[in-house]
């Protein structure tokens, strides 16, 4: 099964590791989910470093914190119905593809759901970056 590259805006399926799972010692999430990669960086020595942020259906404590996914997005992506947000208070930093990157559970030949609409990628983008310079994101690095 090919696996995509990284671009920001891709939706990959993930075994994302919550900053708190994270604190607790856990190495690996305790369930596979849809991931934004709001960063991919290549190094010099051609190693690719992506950034991701979890989607959840959990409704925020802080909603200022988290960006609500349009149903018509989600149908996009052939995700549930159900409300979604992304978490953009945290991220997940790794060496792609790394061990955590999943089948997605519809499609188990596809690796990622689909790109997010840009107006939405540039809304994440933002909200994140002002909370990166509020210095209240939190990194989980995988490797």
């Amino acid at each position: 099964m090919p696996i995509p590259q990284p671009e920001p805006g891709l939706v990959i399926s993930y075994s994302y590791l919550w900053r708190h799972e994270h604190s607790n010692d856990l190495k690996e999430g305790r369930k596979t989910r849809p991931c934004v990669i709001v960063l991919a960086v290549e190094e010099n020595d051609g190693e690719k470093i992506v950034t991701v942020v979890p989607i959840t259906h959990t409704t925020p404590n802080n909603l200022s914190c988290a960006i609500e996914i349009p149903l018509k997005v989600k149908q996009h992506l052939k995700l549930d119905d159900n409300q979604s947000w992304i978490m953009i208070d945290e991220v997940n930093q790794f060496t792609w593809p790394g061990y955590d990157l999943r089948p997605t559970p519809n499609n188990k030949t596809r690796y990622d759901f689909g790109f997010i609409p840009p107006k939405l990628f540039d809304k994440i983008k933002t909200a994140l970056l002002n909370l990166f310079l509020e210095r209240r994101v939190k990194l989980v690095k995988r490797d």
